[in-house]
């Protein structure tokens, strides 16, 4: 893919990534095929933020764990009320970084 692509890429999707992911995603991009970076441009991340945000106000039923895609644990959370509310808190400090992986893993399925 041009070097142009991949940094306009980069610049619009690095806050949806963990830094030290970003040096992986530049290299698949660059070795990327150019029919498909227009499908690469059009993929639809979670933010991190808005994951935190909805962790924060529906945390104790799940909703931020139905957000990023883990059905299980959010139905799993939604049944003990947040595990007794001390899953919620926890949530509060790894849903970012649970969000990122999330969003990684879902680039890696999408090249291949």
């Amino acid at each position: 893919m041009e070097s142009s692509k991949v940094d306009m890429f980069m610049m619009m999707n690095s806050k949806y990534f963990e830094g030290h992911q970003l040096g992986l995603i530049r290299e698949k991009l660059e070795g990327l095929d150019e029919s498909k970076s227009n499908l690469i441009h059009s993929m639809q991340f979670k933010d991190p933020t808005t994951a935190l945000i909805i962790s924060i106000f529906g945390g104790a039923y799940g909703i931020d764990r139905f957000y990023i895609g883990d059905t299980g644990l959010g139905i799993a959370k939604l049944l003990t009320c947040g595990g007794f509310v001390v899953w919620t808190i926890v949530d509060w400090f790894l849903i970012q970084g649970l969000t990122r992986e999330k969003n990684m893993e879902a680039f890696h399925n999408y090249l291949y």
